[in-house]
């Protein structure tokens, strides 16, 4: 098979940009047509591969053995700024391979299995009970991004880590700052550097009195197997805070905007809530919020579709382009909540897929079904056109999603 290596100049730049908000990039379908493994420019300069069919991003997602998941080598398609983050702590849970993943993820798996999720839905009721409670208690128009697509998430992974009620607010609003992409990147480091001294003295709190939460469990199971590493904990608590929150977030609030854009699909879900799994996934492939983070770096010389693949060159994998594959989905980009058939890439696959997956549907299910319940009348309160969107996040969303009722 021949190479096709290219180089720098000509190449497109990564993100390319929408050309409507509820629509991944137009560019993505020429690529996935004519250029499957494509060599992308990335905002600082370098260059990497983005793979958009969805057979291949599934394969290269399960290719743990010639595609790296380490943020800290140099190829690896990361912010160049945010390197020193991922070198001056222990590697997070998708940052790390082989074995040494393998082993830290089946200590958190028990923390996430179905059985454990469904025990917490009673708990999860509550919360967006208490948060819709406040929306229709307050003014109107309210926002539904402050109100209950961001506080319901923080306060559901707090609550599993063991965060304290008191500190849940000075957490949101220290990793909004994280993945703001309009906060300068100093300013975010400082951030992320805060974040990560008080999680390091939240472990050792939970490690003098223990609780009934992840972290305590986490540190009784070392302590069993015969040694604790604080820090280590530190990093994955790290990684489940902060992206364990954001993506259901954003999913919250594009959801709801996309239904209320979709009135049949929102009906036929207010018709029937046995339809709500299978929505809540559809909505998942239809959007792929989390875009910039699914990310590999080759360990050895690859061919796809008879593209060399460099050892050392990155690669993104990209979930909006995979989950719209009209050889995979039919009618790809029509919103269909009754769809089944071929599973979606938005957690990912492979032994990377996410962790979290069951909690974050649980939420969505939760929420979603008790927001078009209670507010059955829930509609925009400003023209869809005054919506603005964060196109530059690695998380996909809204600024603000103003309703009434």
């Amino acid at each position: 098979m021949g190479s096709q290596t290219g180089s720098n100049a000509g190449i497109i730049s990564y993100p390319p940009p929408r050309r409507h908000p509820l629509d991944p990039p137009p560019e993505y379908d020429r690529l996935r047509e004519h250029e499957p493994v494509a060599r992308v420019r990335l905002a600082d300069g370098r260059a990497a591969w983005l793979i958009t069919r969805y057979d291949d991003v599934r394969a290269v997602y399960a290719d743990s053995g010639r595609f790296s998941s380490d943020r800290r080598h140099p190829g690896f398609p990361v912010r160049l700024s945010a390197r020193a983050t991922y070198e001056d702590n222990p590697p997070l849970l998708v940052g790390m391979d082989g074995a040494e993943h393998a082993e830290m993820r089946r200590g958190l798996m028990a923390e996430f299995t179905n059985k454990r999720i469904t025990a917490l839905r009673p708990r999860i009721q509550q919360i967006v009970d208490r948060f819709i409670d406040g929306m229709l208690a307050g003014d109107r128009p309210a926002d539904l991004v402050a109100a209950l697509a961001v506080p319901v998430p923080v306060v559901v992974i707090c609550e599993h880590l063991g965060v304290p009620v008191t500190d849940q607010a000075y957490f949101r609003d220290l990793t909004i700052q994280l993945i703001d992409p309009q906060v300068a990147e100093s300013k975010r480091g400082a951030v992320s550097a805060e974040l990560m001294s008080y999680l390091g003295d939240l472990v050792a709190a939970k490690d003098k009195e223990p609780a009934d939460d992840l972290l305590s469990r986490q540190l009784r199971k070392q302590r069993e197997q015969g040694s604790v590493d604080r820090r280590m904990l530190v990093s994955q608590a790290f990684l489940l805070l902060v992206s364990g929150h954001e993506t259901t977030a954003s999913m919250i609030q594009l959801g709801v905007l996309a239904l209320l854009k979709h009135p049949e699909q929102l009906a036929a879900i207010q018709a029937d809530a046995a339809r709500m799994p299978r929505a809540v996934d559809e909505l998942l492939r239809y959007f792929s919020p989390v875009e910039h983070i699914t990310c590999r770096v080759a360990t050895e010389d690859v061919y796809l579709r008879g593209v060399l693949i460099r050892a050392g060159d990155g690669v993104i994998m990209c979930g909006p382009a995979a989950n719209r594959d009209g050889s995979v989905f039919a009618d790809p980009d029509r919103l269909d909540t009754g769809r089944a058939g071929a599973h979606h890439l938005a957690f990912g696959h492979g032994p990377h897929q996410c962790i979290g997956q069951n909690l974050a549907r649980a939420e969505l299910q939760v929420t979603y079904g008790t927001l078009f319940r209670r507010i059955p009348g829930l509609r925009l309160a400003v023209d869809f056109s005054a919506l603005r969107f964060k196109l530059r996040s690695n998380f996909y969303g809204l600024h603000e999603l103003p309703v009434t009722w």
